[in-house]
Protein backbone atom coordinates (compact mmCIF):
# COMPACT_ATOMS: atom_id res chain seq x y z
CA UNK A 1 0.00 0.00 0.00
CA UNK A 2 1.46 3.46 -0.94
CA UNK A 3 0.39 5.50 2.43
CA UNK A 4 2.35 3.20 4.41
CA UNK A 5 5.47 3.69 3.14
CA UNK A 6 7.79 5.71 5.61
CA UNK A 7 9.09 9.36 4.23
CA UNK A 8 11.63 11.39 5.15
CA UNK A 9 11.39 15.59 5.95
CA UNK A 10 13.01 18.14 7.52
CA UNK A 11 11.09 21.40 8.53
CA UNK A 12 13.04 24.60 9.46
CA UNK A 13 12.23 27.93 10.83
CA UNK A 14 14.58 30.62 12.01
CA UNK A 15 15.31 28.77 15.33
CA UNK A 16 15.60 25.29 14.97
CA UNK A 17 15.00 22.10 12.35
CA UNK A 18 13.31 19.08 12.68
CA UNK A 19 13.85 15.78 10.65
CA UNK A 20 10.88 13.72 10.75
CA UNK A 21 9.16 10.60 9.32
CA UNK A 22 6.09 10.64 7.98
CA UNK A 23 3.53 8.24 6.64
CA UNK A 24 -0.17 7.63 5.65
CA UNK A 25 -2.44 10.34 3.54
CA UNK A 26 -1.22 14.18 3.38
CA UNK A 27 -4.63 15.19 4.37
CA UNK A 28 -5.50 12.13 7.37
CA UNK A 29 -5.80 12.93 10.93
CA UNK A 30 -2.64 13.72 12.47
CA UNK A 31 -0.95 11.50 14.80
CA UNK A 32 2.44 12.84 15.83
CA UNK A 33 4.33 10.03 17.44
CA UNK A 34 7.56 11.66 20.17
CA UNK A 35 10.25 9.67 21.13
CA UNK A 36 12.46 9.78 23.85
CA UNK A 37 15.72 8.42 25.70
CA UNK A 38 18.25 7.21 23.74
CA UNK A 39 15.98 7.09 20.76
CA UNK A 40 15.22 8.21 17.08
CA UNK A 41 12.06 8.39 15.34
CA UNK A 42 12.89 5.06 14.19
CA UNK A 43 11.47 4.12 17.72
CA UNK A 44 8.30 4.40 15.97
CA UNK A 45 8.81 2.05 13.54
CA UNK A 46 6.07 -0.19 13.64
CA UNK A 47 3.30 2.21 14.61
CA UNK A 48 3.98 4.59 11.22
CA UNK A 49 2.57 2.32 8.84
CA UNK A 50 0.14 0.91 11.19
CA UNK A 51 -1.82 4.30 11.75
CA UNK A 52 -1.05 5.12 8.25
CA UNK A 53 -2.80 2.11 6.58
CA UNK A 54 -5.81 3.06 8.71
CA UNK A 55 -5.65 6.63 6.80
CA UNK A 56 -3.81 8.54 9.44
CA UNK A 57 -1.38 11.12 8.92
CA UNK A 58 1.66 9.42 11.00
CA UNK A 59 4.64 11.72 11.96
CA UNK A 60 7.88 10.67 14.26
CA UNK A 61 10.23 13.30 15.01
CA UNK A 62 13.76 13.36 15.59
CA UNK A 63 13.89 15.62 19.27
CA UNK A 64 16.35 18.22 19.55
CA UNK A 65 19.99 16.70 19.65
CA UNK A 66 18.91 13.46 18.55
CA UNK A 67 19.04 12.22 14.36
CA UNK A 68 19.16 14.45 12.01
CA UNK A 69 17.36 17.57 14.06
CA UNK A 70 19.26 20.43 15.18
CA UNK A 71 21.77 19.95 18.10
CA UNK A 72 22.84 22.23 20.58
CA UNK A 73 26.06 22.92 23.35
CA UNK A 74 24.35 24.19 26.12
CA UNK A 75 21.90 21.81 28.64
CA UNK A 76 19.77 24.94 28.74
CA UNK A 77 18.70 23.99 24.98
CA UNK A 78 17.40 20.95 26.32
CA UNK A 79 14.92 22.43 28.22
CA UNK A 80 10.78 21.44 27.83
CA UNK A 81 10.49 24.90 27.13
CA UNK A 82 12.47 24.90 23.52
CA UNK A 83 11.39 21.10 22.92
CA UNK A 84 7.97 22.18 23.28
CA UNK A 85 8.01 24.69 21.18
CA UNK A 86 9.76 22.75 18.35
CA UNK A 87 6.90 20.27 18.45
CA UNK A 88 4.52 23.51 17.90
CA UNK A 89 6.58 24.59 14.57
CA UNK A 90 6.43 21.48 13.35
CA UNK A 91 2.53 21.60 13.88
CA UNK A 92 2.61 24.94 11.84
CA UNK A 93 5.06 23.33 9.14
CA UNK A 94 2.30 20.35 8.61
CA UNK A 95 -0.38 23.21 8.28
CA UNK A 96 -2.87 21.48 11.27
CA UNK A 97 -3.86 23.33 14.02
CA UNK A 98 -4.12 20.23 16.20
CA UNK A 99 -3.02 16.70 16.28
CA UNK A 100 -2.66 13.51 18.66
CA UNK A 101 0.42 13.59 20.65
CA UNK A 102 1.70 9.93 21.18
CA UNK A 103 4.75 10.43 23.74
CA UNK A 104 6.83 8.01 25.36
CA UNK A 105 9.74 8.28 28.34
CA UNK A 106 11.15 12.04 27.76
CA UNK A 107 8.90 12.37 24.84
CA UNK A 108 5.89 12.00 27.27
CA UNK A 109 6.80 15.23 29.47
CA UNK A 110 6.86 17.04 26.24
CA UNK A 111 2.95 15.70 25.25
CA UNK A 112 2.01 16.43 28.46
CA UNK A 113 3.17 20.17 28.33
CA UNK A 114 1.07 20.13 25.38
CA UNK A 115 -1.97 19.16 27.02
CA UNK A 116 -1.67 21.46 29.77
CA UNK A 117 -0.30 24.56 28.16
CA UNK A 118 -1.54 23.98 24.55
CA UNK A 119 -4.80 21.95 24.86
CA UNK A 120 -6.02 23.82 21.75
CA UNK A 121 -3.36 22.36 19.48
CA UNK A 122 -4.33 18.71 20.99
CA UNK A 123 -7.10 16.52 19.88
CA UNK A 124 -5.70 14.04 22.85
CA UNK A 125 -2.63 13.06 24.00
CA UNK A 126 -0.93 9.38 24.75
CA UNK A 127 1.72 8.13 26.97
CA UNK A 128 3.71 4.95 27.19
CA UNK A 129 4.68 4.36 30.33
CA UNK A 130 5.38 7.83 31.84
CA UNK A 131 2.38 9.21 33.60
CA UNK A 132 0.68 12.45 33.94
CA UNK A 133 2.41 15.06 36.64
CA UNK A 134 5.29 13.02 37.46
CA UNK A 135 8.04 13.79 35.10
CA UNK A 136 6.92 16.67 33.46
CA UNK A 137 6.89 18.63 36.88
CA UNK A 138 10.55 18.12 37.53
CA UNK A 139 12.89 15.50 39.91
CA UNK A 140 11.41 16.48 43.12
CA UNK A 141 7.60 15.25 42.07
CA UNK A 142 9.16 11.74 41.04
CA UNK A 143 11.20 12.19 44.19
CA UNK A 144 8.12 12.39 46.36
CA UNK A 145 6.20 9.68 44.52
CA UNK A 146 8.79 6.90 45.18
CA UNK A 147 7.56 4.01 46.97
CA UNK A 148 9.14 4.00 50.24
CA UNK A 149 8.21 0.02 51.18
CA UNK A 150 10.72 -0.73 48.25
CA UNK A 151 12.85 2.12 48.60
CA UNK A 152 13.71 3.21 52.12
CA UNK A 153 14.75 6.98 52.44
CA UNK A 154 18.18 6.13 54.12
CA UNK A 155 19.27 3.90 51.53
CA UNK A 156 17.51 4.66 48.66
CA UNK A 157 16.72 8.98 48.57
CA UNK A 158 16.43 9.41 45.36
CA UNK A 159 14.80 5.93 45.03
CA UNK A 160 14.25 4.27 41.80
CA UNK A 161 15.72 8.05 40.05
CA UNK A 162 19.07 7.80 41.55
CA UNK A 163 20.29 7.91 38.13
CA UNK A 164 18.66 11.43 37.35
CA UNK A 165 21.03 12.99 40.08
CA UNK A 166 23.64 11.07 39.05
CA UNK A 167 23.22 13.38 36.04
CA UNK A 168 23.15 16.26 37.83
CA UNK A 169 26.26 15.31 39.65
CA UNK A 170 28.71 14.09 37.04
CA UNK A 171 27.51 14.71 33.45
CA UNK A 172 30.74 14.87 32.04
CA UNK A 173 31.31 10.99 33.51
CA UNK A 174 27.78 9.68 32.74
CA UNK A 175 28.12 11.09 29.01
CA UNK A 176 31.71 9.78 28.33
CA UNK A 177 30.77 6.51 29.01
CA UNK A 178 27.91 6.14 27.00
CA UNK A 179 30.31 8.06 24.40
CA UNK A 180 32.92 5.53 24.36
CA UNK A 181 30.80 3.03 22.60
CA UNK A 182 27.26 3.85 21.14
CA UNK A 183 26.27 0.76 20.10
CA UNK A 184 27.20 -1.23 23.20
CA UNK A 185 25.01 1.15 25.00
CA UNK A 186 22.40 0.55 22.96
CA UNK A 187 22.41 -2.93 22.78
CA UNK A 188 22.90 -3.30 26.21
CA UNK A 189 19.95 -1.02 27.00
CA UNK A 190 17.64 -1.87 24.51
CA UNK A 191 15.63 -4.92 25.79
CA UNK A 192 12.61 -6.80 26.66
CA UNK A 193 11.38 -6.41 30.32
CA UNK A 194 12.15 -9.18 32.74
CA UNK A 195 9.26 -10.66 35.10
CA UNK A 196 11.93 -11.85 37.92
CA UNK A 197 12.68 -7.86 38.40
CA UNK A 198 9.23 -7.48 40.02
CA UNK A 199 9.43 -6.26 43.56
CA UNK A 200 13.37 -6.17 43.44
CA UNK A 201 14.98 -2.34 43.66
CA UNK A 202 15.57 -0.88 40.07
CA UNK A 203 19.24 -1.11 38.22
CA UNK A 204 18.84 2.96 38.15
CA UNK A 205 18.45 2.70 42.32
CA UNK A 206 22.04 2.25 42.65
CA UNK A 207 23.82 4.00 40.01
CA UNK A 208 25.54 6.64 42.15
CA UNK A 209 26.28 4.01 44.65
CA UNK A 210 27.98 1.96 42.18
CA UNK A 211 30.15 4.81 40.63
CA UNK A 212 28.33 5.15 37.21
CA UNK A 213 25.58 3.30 34.95
CA UNK A 214 27.79 0.46 34.59
CA UNK A 215 30.15 0.56 37.53
CA UNK A 216 34.17 1.33 37.56
CA UNK A 217 33.71 0.34 33.47
CA UNK A 218 34.41 2.76 30.87
CA UNK A 219 32.25 1.66 28.75
CA UNK A 220 29.31 -0.24 28.22
CA UNK A 221 29.91 -4.15 28.67
CA UNK A 222 29.34 -6.57 25.12
CA UNK A 223 26.03 -8.01 25.77
CA UNK A 224 23.94 -9.66 23.62
CA UNK A 225 21.78 -7.89 21.36
CA UNK A 226 17.75 -8.94 21.97
CA UNK A 227 15.98 -9.67 19.10
CA UNK A 228 12.85 -9.51 21.22
CA UNK A 229 13.23 -5.52 20.11
CA UNK A 230 16.15 -4.91 17.92
CA UNK A 231 17.34 -5.87 15.11
CA UNK A 232 21.20 -5.70 14.45
CA UNK A 233 19.57 -2.71 11.35
CA UNK A 234 17.90 -1.01 14.21
CA UNK A 235 21.07 -1.05 16.35
CA UNK A 236 22.87 -0.09 13.81
CA UNK A 237 21.13 3.33 13.18
CA UNK A 238 20.67 4.55 16.61
CA UNK A 239 24.53 3.83 17.09
CA UNK A 240 25.50 5.98 13.83
CA UNK A 241 23.08 8.75 15.31
CA UNK A 242 24.27 8.65 18.61
CA UNK A 243 28.17 8.45 17.22
CA UNK A 244 27.71 11.84 15.30
CA UNK A 245 25.67 13.73 17.63
CA UNK A 246 27.09 12.64 20.84
CA UNK A 247 25.18 11.73 24.12
CA UNK A 248 25.25 15.28 25.16
CA UNK A 249 22.08 16.10 23.89
CA UNK A 250 19.95 13.56 24.57
CA UNK A 251 21.72 13.49 28.35
CA UNK A 252 20.93 17.01 28.83
CA UNK A 253 17.45 16.55 29.04
CA UNK A 254 17.95 15.55 32.35
CA UNK A 255 19.74 19.20 32.88
CA UNK A 256 16.65 20.69 33.34
CA UNK A 257 14.00 19.70 36.00
CA UNK A 258 14.03 23.15 37.85
CA UNK A 259 13.25 25.01 34.45
CA UNK A 260 10.71 22.13 33.54
CA UNK A 261 8.76 22.19 36.68
CA UNK A 262 8.74 26.24 36.23
CA UNK A 263 7.09 26.22 32.72
CA UNK A 264 3.94 24.49 34.32
CA UNK A 265 4.09 25.94 37.47
CA UNK A 266 0.82 28.22 37.99
CA UNK A 267 -1.00 26.72 35.24
CA UNK A 268 -4.21 24.47 35.64
CA UNK A 269 -3.15 21.16 35.94
CA UNK A 270 -6.28 19.21 35.10
CA UNK A 271 -6.97 17.67 31.44
CA UNK A 272 -10.37 17.39 30.23
CA UNK A 273 -9.15 16.03 26.97
CA UNK A 274 -9.09 12.62 26.06
CA UNK A 275 -5.82 11.06 27.59
CA UNK A 276 -4.64 6.94 27.00
CA UNK A 277 -1.21 5.92 29.48
CA UNK A 278 -0.26 2.72 28.38
CA UNK A 279 1.44 1.24 31.39
CA UNK A 280 4.70 -1.23 31.58
CA UNK A 281 4.48 -4.19 33.69
CA UNK A 282 8.21 -4.47 33.52
CA UNK A 283 9.15 -1.44 33.84
CA UNK A 284 10.76 -1.27 37.20
CA UNK A 285 12.36 2.71 37.03
CA UNK A 286 8.51 3.88 35.39
CA UNK A 287 6.75 1.41 38.01
CA UNK A 288 3.12 2.01 37.86
CA UNK A 289 1.40 -1.19 38.16
CA UNK A 290 1.58 -1.59 42.36
CA UNK A 291 3.24 2.41 43.29
CA UNK A 292 1.51 5.25 43.38
CA UNK A 293 3.20 7.23 40.33
CA UNK A 294 0.45 7.10 38.25
CA UNK A 295 -2.27 8.20 41.14
CA UNK A 296 -1.57 12.42 40.29
CA UNK A 297 -2.25 11.90 36.85
CA UNK A 298 -5.51 9.44 37.69
CA UNK A 299 -6.58 12.69 39.90
CA UNK A 300 -5.96 15.27 36.91
CA UNK A 301 -7.88 13.70 34.28
CA UNK A 302 -11.48 13.35 34.12
CA UNK A 303 -11.35 11.51 30.78
CA UNK A 304 -8.59 9.01 30.93
CA UNK A 305 -8.42 5.60 29.73
CA UNK A 306 -5.47 2.89 30.66
CA UNK A 307 -3.78 -0.42 29.63
CA UNK A 308 -1.46 -2.03 31.44
CA UNK A 309 1.26 -3.72 28.75
CA UNK A 310 3.06 -6.95 29.93
CA UNK A 311 5.92 -4.89 28.63
CA UNK A 312 9.40 -3.13 29.74
CA UNK A 313 10.21 0.44 29.07
CA UNK A 314 11.03 0.10 25.13
CA UNK A 315 7.26 -0.91 24.85
CA UNK A 316 6.43 0.16 21.54
CA UNK A 317 9.45 -1.73 19.91
CA UNK A 318 9.40 -4.43 22.89
CA UNK A 319 4.99 -4.82 22.09
CA UNK A 320 3.96 -3.44 19.02
CA UNK A 321 0.76 -5.21 18.74
CA UNK A 322 -0.38 -4.61 21.99
CA UNK A 323 0.45 -0.81 21.58
CA UNK A 324 -1.37 -0.31 18.35
CA UNK A 325 -4.12 -2.25 19.15
CA UNK A 326 -4.56 -0.49 22.85
CA UNK A 327 -3.46 3.06 20.49
CA UNK A 328 -6.61 2.34 17.64
CA UNK A 329 -9.12 1.05 20.45
CA UNK A 330 -8.93 4.50 22.47
CA UNK A 331 -8.96 6.59 18.79
CA UNK A 332 -12.04 4.84 18.07
CA UNK A 333 -13.48 5.09 21.19
CA UNK A 334 -12.99 8.04 22.67
CA UNK A 335 -11.52 10.28 19.79
CA UNK A 336 -14.30 9.17 17.25
CA UNK A 337 -14.21 12.91 15.36
CA UNK A 338 -10.59 11.89 14.29
CA UNK A 339 -10.95 8.80 12.83
CA UNK A 340 -10.12 8.56 9.35
CA UNK A 341 -12.82 8.86 7.33
CA UNK A 342 -13.03 8.29 3.28
CA UNK A 343 -13.35 11.54 1.46
CA UNK A 344 -12.56 13.86 4.65
CA UNK A 345 -9.46 15.85 4.98
CA UNK A 346 -7.74 15.36 8.86
CA UNK A 347 -8.27 18.60 10.52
Amino acid sequence: MPHTIISSHQHHTARHRTHYLAAGPEDGPLLIFVHGWPELSLSWRHQLPVFAGLGFRAIAPDMRGYGHSSNYDSHDAYAQRHVVEDMLELLDGLGRERAVWVGHDWGSPTVWALARLHADRCHAVASLCVPYYALDNGLETLVGLVDRQLYPDEEYPYGQWDYMRYYEESFEQATAVFDADPYLTVKLLFRKGDPAGQGAPAFTSNVRRNGGWFGPLPAAPDMPRDPDVVTEEDLAIYAEALKRNTFFGPDSYYMNHADNAALVAGTSDKLSLPVLFLGARYDYVCETATSGLAEPMRERCSDLTEFLIDSGHWMAQERPHEVNAALASWLSRKVPGVWPQCGQPGD
